[in-house]
């Protein structure tokens, strides 16, 4: 039975999609819900798995092809399982040296860069050359082509650094892929539309990590393994401050400001496809645990690509951690259309001033970039002290004072 393999159904706000990577090539067996194909929009990666077990027939829409909402991408035959893997027995049946032992998908990746199929080594069923090759091939630096001549060469030139060959100086020229240009797009368009302004502030955040230092165990050990990190103690004193500044939980509209009567913060999450920022739904509502434990399932969900576009869509605020990659300061980028964005960085020991009296303490530099058109400086400053203050006095969150 022939079975048509459509594009998912995208959201209004996705106008089309990227055919990224097939999984299965024409006449390779599938198991029924086995993924085929991912394709990526301008938020997230879509995966579309087989309906049935049996075989793709023909795909009509390759890598890299764009495709619209719902349209037909392949053809699939369910049930016939017995021409199974049909591709790889071609690619056997050719000579170790023939273009013909390359892959569709692998040999799409050595046209566009540019490489020499011949100096691929093959992974695949007889020699054959697979998708993965190539990457493998490449993240290696492509140094292959380039040491054929080796064997030529007298020994004592082997070593001589004056004699490296022009091919090792390597480069690589691969399209940005839908994520990415959207994400450049966005953020040069937040810096050229709105009047943004950072302010800075520092935090002492030793009284946080003397609370999580001792109540982590017990923690860990009532909410089901879920840990106390720090980022559920900025986002709740955000909340709070947010609350207290409902100019900081806006958007611009635009001429008019839309002010939100709840609280749904953003947190920034580093993939290997690039930064996304899933959003937590009324924050006010939630506990320490629900905060923690959402963001772990966030960061495991995003580094296997399965965010979906409803975990980031809307958001008020937005919380950015460069602290985890060792930044000390940095200027966050707004988020469009919110008006502000918190950016947390690296806790270190500094010498503080402390009542007359010099002591070390655990100091991290906040940022707080906002929209000027919507936010003014007191407001803004304000804002930033508010954080500070209840991360130094965390039972201030807890009194809401």
């Amino acid at each position: 039975m022939s079975i048509e393999i459509k594009a998912p159904t995208f959201p209004e706000s996705v106008a089309d999609g990227t055919i990224a990577t097939w999984h299965k090539q024409p006449g390779e067996a599938c198991s029924a819900d086995e993924l085929i194909v991912d394709i990526e929009t301008d938020k997230v990666v879509l995966e579309v798995v087989a309906p049935e077990d049996g075989v793709i027939a023909e795909v009509l829409k390759g890598e890299g092809d764009t495709v619209l909402s719902d349209e037909v991408i392949a053809k699939f035959e369910a049930g016939a399982a017995g021409s199974a893997a049909a591709p790889a027995a071609e690619e056997a049946a050719a000579p170790a040296g023939d273009a013909d032992k390359v892959g569709p998908a692998a040999r799409k990746l050595i046209d566009e860069n540019g490489l020499d199929a011949s100096q691929i080594p093959g992974t695949g069923k007889n020699g054959g050359i697979t998708k993965e090759d190539v990457q493998n091939f490449m993240k290696n630096g492509a140094k292959a082509p380039a040491a054929a001549p080796a064997p030529a060469a007298a020994p004592a030139k082997a070593a001589a650094p004056v004699n490296v060959p022009a091919g090792e100086r390597v480069e690589k020229r691969v399209p940005m892929t839908r994520l990415r240009a959207t994400i450049a797009k966005r953020l040069v368009e937040a810096q050229q539309n709105a009047a943004m302004l950072t302010t800075y502030n520092e935090v002492n955040m030793k009284p946080v990590m003397e609370l999580r230092k001792q109540y982590k165990d017990l923690f860990e050990k009532t909410h089901n393994g879920t840990r106390l990190g720090f980022m559920s103690f900025f986002v709740k004193a955000a909340t709070e401050a947010l609350k207290k500044f409902p100019a900081v939980n806006a958007s611009i509209d635009g001429n008019d400001m839309v002010y939100h009567g709840y609280q749904d913060i953003g947190v920034a999450v580093s993939t290997d496809r690039g930064l996304m920022v899933p959003v937590l739904r009324d924050t006010d509502a939630m506990t320490l645990a629900d905060v923690e434990s959402t963001i772990a399932d966030f960061g495991a969900r995003g580094r296997e690509g399965k965010l979906g576009m409803d975990d980031m869509q809307g958001g008020t605020f937005t919380i950015t951690n460069g602290g985890v990659f060792g930044s000390l300061m940095s200027t966050p980028i707004l988020n469009p259309p919110q008006t502000a964005i918190l950016g947390m960085h690296k806790i270190q020991e500094r010498p503080m001033a402390v009542n007359g009296q010099v002591e070390i303490l655990p100091m991290m530099y906040l940022a707080l970039s906002y929209d000027h058109r919507m936010i003014d400086g007191k407001e803004a400053v304000q804002f930033l002290v508010t954080i500070k203050n209840l991360l130094e006095d965390p039972a201030r969150m807890l009194l809401e004072v």
